[in-house]
């Protein structure tokens, strides 16, 4: 049987686009059990791993909210383009947005088997925050102009 993997990947951009807390328990819709994760935070290497780091996002912010901007697909090889919005618990009033692209390789019944995130945690995050940030912009100013 072969798989549409372009049907598969707007299902799941749609899953992304609309996740709630609620929806992570469908999380095994879209993902292999054994899914291998890396972002620039975390390495998991299981759906449920995955679904309790997305937990843990709700937890942790308010109001995430992913925007796909863009998608590619090759065979059974796709890349998102995407922005997470969320709004912080602590630190900062403003709406935060992190940029990011996320490489994904889509197993036989078209699930997410490996997904590979790129973002940057400095600039998207920990710039942000008010002692450490102020370290790092000094670091950046002192090592890069």
């Amino acid at each position: 049987m072969d798989i549409d993997h372009a049907a598969a990947l707007t299902r799941l951009t749609r899953y992304f686009e609309t996740l709630t807390r609620q929806s992570v328990g469908n999380l095994g819709e879209f993902y292999v059990p054994n899914v291998y994760l890396k972002t620039p935070l975390h390495e998991v290497r299981s759906a449920a791993e995955v679904a309790g780091l997305l937990t843990r996002l709700f937890e942790r912010v308010e109001v995430p909210h992913i925007e796909i901007t863009a998608t590619l697909l090759q065979h059974n090889q796709a890349l998102l383009v995407w922005n997470l919005h969320f709004h912080t618990k602590r630190w900062l009033d403003d709406e935060q947005v992190i940029h990011g692209a996320s490489h994904l390789r889509l197993a036989v019944d078209g699930r997410v088997a490996y997904q590979r995130d790129y973002w940057d945690a400095t600039e998207d995050i920990y710039v942000k925050l008010p002692v450490f940030g102020r370290l790092l912009r000094w670091l950046r100013h002192r090592l890069f102009r």
